[in-house]
């Protein structure tokens, strides 16, 4: 039977903010050793006729994927998962699973080991006593402490097996000479010596547990968990330097291996690719519908260019009408944490532009006052990507703590306070920024747009971060910081995929007829942004 609280499966733990800023600086790691190799491969697969298997899914017919295929490529999308956490995420550490109080899961678990701690404390109350639970313990107990030495500690290994040998201590419990509490006492010892420091009071602790043996091996089991995370999460900062070295490439042949196992691993990358083009073709042909060229004929944008713009979709990606692309799931949290609070910004702008376009001169030059009302659009907009959080509901809030502190600092300099009407069609025109059409929010989500548009096709973004567009000061130091973490996360996931994106690009542009004309590549589209 398999030990309480050793089932507890870790999970990993790590803030959005603490993800944001490992992503910064994972931003200058992947600025300074962007590999020209890569680069160039990806250029070169994008312009040649041979297919290459790393660049494009195969085109065979569909095949039947087996059950075992499934399952290893879940077995790869999980480690694929979890070292990318690793490398880019610096606070990235594990931890155990805590089932939620009334769920099944932990109903289940808890009868189980209450069951077997009720049998492990009868056994011990017989006359003789029974062991045999007790001997289960201490051989999951050895195994536990066995698991924490180098391969190096010859001498603690040897000494733990002398005095937790399975079968010397079966024939002590023949001969009625079995010391338990000894034994505990050893166990204890042992684990002082190989806990990290952290643990020093919880092992100080055992030394002090009561006399009930059933209690303190319950207590035992609880500190060595601990311990066993402590190690995991030790093992992650050894091995995290390793992988930042070889990150691109075990990336790049991990989702290789789900796609050879998985042939529509692709497909969402696909459309979402797909959608980019489609758009820049609108744009380049205007009068193809009317015109009648032929497809051949059509003006089509460069390759950088289109996957730019797929890179500017994702800011507004809705994942309740269409997954991610597959190719970005492992940032799926870091993105849509970057759409909430780029959401959340926007919508403070649109206020502040609002107010300051209806009241003018009287609040103009006061950076605190600005300060004040930015703080308080803010704290009263937290939330608002939640489905459940009413925005409108949210604004009239807003209104009313804007006019409330816009009349106290104007009659604190003897201007006039605000008019009922002026209130109203405050209130009133922040509450319209509501509908999308609405034409400051449009403003607004324009400029953001042409940000980050800016950011994603620079060939050195991250001096371009503080030279916001006119109509953004406001939010200037939100959306700089936001734009650093969406530019690491664009630059890191374009040197892993770029292969592939060239493939599936090659394909949708060039699989029927080639182009009669193919524009200039913009400056902004240069290969060494690229991948």
């Amino acid at each position: 039977m398999s030990m309480p609280l050793n089932d507890e499966r870790p999970t990993c733990t790590s803030s959005a903010e603490d993800q944001g800023s490992d992503v910064e600086s994972s931003s200058e790691r992947c600025d300074s050793t962007t590999s020209t190799s890569d680069l160039d491969c990806s250029l070169e697969s994008f312009t040649s006729d041979c297919s290459s298997k790393q660049s494009t899914p195969s085109s065979s017919p569909p095949k039947i994927i087996t059950l075992d295929e499934v399952m290893a490529s879940a077995k790869d999308i999980s480690n694929l998962t979890l070292a990318h956490e690793i490398i880019v995420n610096h606070n990235f550490q594990m931890e155990q699973n805590h089932l939620p109080q009334n769920s099944i899961e932990k109903l289940v678990r808890d009868t189980i080991h209450k069951a077997f701690w009720e049998i492990l404390e009868s056994e011990l109350k017989d006359d003789p006593p029974e062991y045999q639970q007790a001997i289960k313990l201490l051989e999951e107990i050895r195994e536990i402490l066995l698991s924490f030495l180098n391969p190096g500690a010859n001498r603690m290994r040897t000494q733990i097996m002398e005095v937790l040998d399975m079968d010397l201590i079966c024939q002590q419990v023949d001969n009625e000479a079995v010391d338990i509490q000894g034994l505990a006492s050893y166990i204890i010892t042992t684990m002082g010596k190989l806990c990290a420091p952290a643990r020093d009071e919880e092992v100080k602790k055992l030394r002090e547990s009561p006399d009930n043996i059933v209690t303190l091996f319950k207590e035992i089991f609880r500190v060595l968990d601990l311990m066993k995370m402590d190690m995991i999460n030790f093992t992650i900062q050894n091995l995290r330097p390793e992988l930042q070295r070889q990150s691109v490439e075990y990336e790049r042949a991990k989702f290789q291996s789900i796609l050879d196992k998985t042939p529509s691993a692709l497909d969402h990358t696909t459309s979402w690719i797909k959608s980019a083009l489609e758009e820049l073709l609108q744009a380049l042909n205007p009068t193809d519908q009317t015109s009648g060229q032929g497809k051949g004929q059509r003006v089509l944008p460069g390759p950088f260019l289109v996957i730019d713009t797929a890179y500017l979709h994702i800011l507004t990606w809705d994942c309740k009408k269409s997954p991610l692309p597959e190719t970005l799931m492992t940032d799926e949290s870091r993105l849509r944490e970057i759409q909430s609070q780029l959401q959340q910004i926007q919508a403070v702008n649109e206020v502040l532009l609002i107010v300051y376009s209806a009241i003018g001169g009287p609040i103009q030059g006061l950076p605190s006052l600005a300060d004040r009302l930015k703080r308080m659009c803010s704290v009263l907009l937290d939330g608002m990507h939640s489905s459940d959080f009413n925005l409108e509901e949210a604004l009239e809030g807003v209104s009313a703590q804007i006019c409330c502190e816009l009349n106290k600092s104007l009659t604190e300099r003897n201007y006039p306070g605000l008019t009922p009407a002026l209130q109203a069609t405050l209130t009133g025109q922040m509450c319209s920024i509501t509908q999308k059409s609405n034409p400051i929010r449009t403003l607004v989500e324009e400029r953001v747009q042409q940000y980050f548009m800016t950011l994603i096709s620079a060939p050195e973004p991250l001096t371009k971060l503080e030279q916001v567009p006119a109509g953004l000061t406001a939010i200037k130091p939100e959306l700089a910081s936001l734009g650093a973490k969406f530019i690491a996360l664009a630059n890191y996931n374009r040197r892993v995929y770029g292969r592939f994106y060239s493939g599936i690009l090659r394909k949708l542009m060039f699989s029927d007829a080639p182009p009669a004309q193919t524009p200039a590549q913009d400056p902004a589209e240069s290969p060494a942004v690229s991948s």
